[in-house]
């Protein structure tokens, strides 16, 4: 992989998307990485995949030590996509949302609060089940991503 060619890099624990990032990264000549930890096994053809030590966050931070500017990085981690649009990254989640300067501060007050209740013995809504809408929501955003990025 050159190091100056833009890639899509994926948050790749127990991510809903990695067979459509493949899929579209493939048709778009983009290099596709996986990151997990040591607590999931992945092979996938066509893709690099990087398996980090298990622990707190440590796919996260190998991600934010390797992305580059223009790279596209997959997650649902709000923290994650902060710090990869702080390196001038472009960030989305698995449902095709595109995170940005505007609505980061939103998602992050968010996810404070949700974790204020549950650290208080209170419960928070899980997600619901994923349904296909989903899926296409996110190729599509990834499709419009790649065409206009790389």
């Amino acid at each position: 992989m050159a190091e100056d060619s833009r890639k899509i890099l994926v948050d790749a624990d127990a991510c809903p998307v990695v067979e459509l990032a493949l899929k579209e990264g493939k048709k778009a000549g983009v290099s596709v990485v996986l990151i997990t930890d040591t607590s999931h096994q992945l092979n996938r053809p066509g893709a690099t995949v990087v398996t980090v030590d298990k622990g707190r966050d440590s796919a996260d931070f190998y991600l934010v030590n390797i992305v580059r500017p223009g790279d596209i990085v997959v997650t649902q981690d709000y923290g994650l996509a902060a710090m990869a649009l702080a390196k001038k990254a472009v960030a989305l989640n698995q449902n095709g949302l595109i995170y940005t300067e505007e609505n980061m501060g939103a998602l992050l007050e968010s996810r404070h609060i949700s974790q204020k209740i549950r650290r208080a013995g209170g419960r928070t809504k899980g997600p619901a089940k994923r349904a296909r809408q989903q899926d296409e929501s996110f190729q599509q955003a990834l499709n419009n991503l790649l065409k206009t990025l790389m």
